[in-house]
């Protein structure tokens, strides 16, 4: 009853900030990325990235005209292990977030297709949230860690099973090239504490809970990641999947869906 009442507040308070949230994206124009602000159907070119106090610079584009690209630009992607109860089943959850990190490199965007490398047999979809860092975080307590969080965009943890139970460590199967795909937007103004998340495959419901039901939520992963590591600007921290998760085709096309967020929809391709 209460987590419920909880729950319902915190939609309500997602509802009022989204009429009020600030949208942002990455594109290309002319081989030159840039950052731009969103208003409708129109992008504001920033002078630079939003968390880095960017200023309009007159200029603008329609966002129909540029390819959009990931709405993130991080040193460090952080990501969380079996952070739902419905994703562990059975197992006790853990004293302590499951950490881990991926190299930026491996990050792609909106519409980017997900390349299933030849020796892939095992390819699955992990819809997720995704944080962004908006200023300098050491030893952040954790009542001021929601200060330390910009804004919230969606995120696929593209994972290899096979590869993910064979290896010694996570790095091939969760942070190979195109394996984490990111956005649409950068969305500032939302609580990431009550959002909902829904994965589709195919169009087909496949992934689906509200943030709320994380076991640690991304207050605290700010708190307890900036206990052992600096974090910068730009920086960021994945949320873990929940449920249970399917394999992934060439010419399956999966979707993530967050509240606020808008959809990250992308196509998977066979590498060489």
């Amino acid at each position: 009853m209460i987590k419920s009442l909880a729950v319902g507040l915190l939609a309500a308070f997602v509802m009022s900030a989204s009429a009020s949230a600030q949208n942002y994206v990455r594109y290309q124009q002319n081989g030159v990325a840039s950052w731009g602000e969103l208003d409708g159907a129109t992008i504001h070119q920033l002078s630079g990235a939003p968390y880095l106090d960017g200023t309009r610079t007159g200029n603008s584009v329609q966002k129909s005209d540029v390819k959009t690209l990931a709405p993130v630009d991080p040193k460090l992607a952080f990501m969380t292990a079996l952070n739902f109860k419905s994703h562990i089943g059975d197992r006790e959850p853990a004293k302590y977030p499951g950490l881990f990190t991926v190299p930026v490199s491996s990050i792609i965007g909106p519409d980017d297709d997900i390349v299933r490398p030849a020796g892939s047999k095992n390819l699955h979809y992990e819809a997720e949230m995704v944080i962004v860092i908006g200023k300098h975080a050491e030893n952040v307590a954790l009542e001021d860690a929601g200060d330390y969080i910009f804004g919230v965009t969606a995120g696929n943890d593209v994972s290899e099973r096979d590869w993910q139970r064979d290896d010694i460590q996570w790095l091939r199967a969760k942070g190979t090239r195109g394996f984490n795909v990111v956005g649409p937007h950068l969305v500032k103004g939302l609580d990431p504490r009550g959002l909902e998340i829904e994965g589709r495959l195919n169009g087909e419901h496949a992934q689906g809970q509200n943030s709320s039901d994380m076991l640690f939520d991304m207050h605290y992963m700010v708190y307890y990641i900036s206990k052992y590591f600096t974090l910068e600007p730009g920086d960021i921290i994945w949320s873990g999947t929940m449920g249970r998760t399917k394999m992934m085709v060439p010419g399956d096309v999966y979707e993530i869906e967050i509240e606020g967020v808008g959809i990250l929809k992308n196509k998977v391709v066979q590498g060489k």
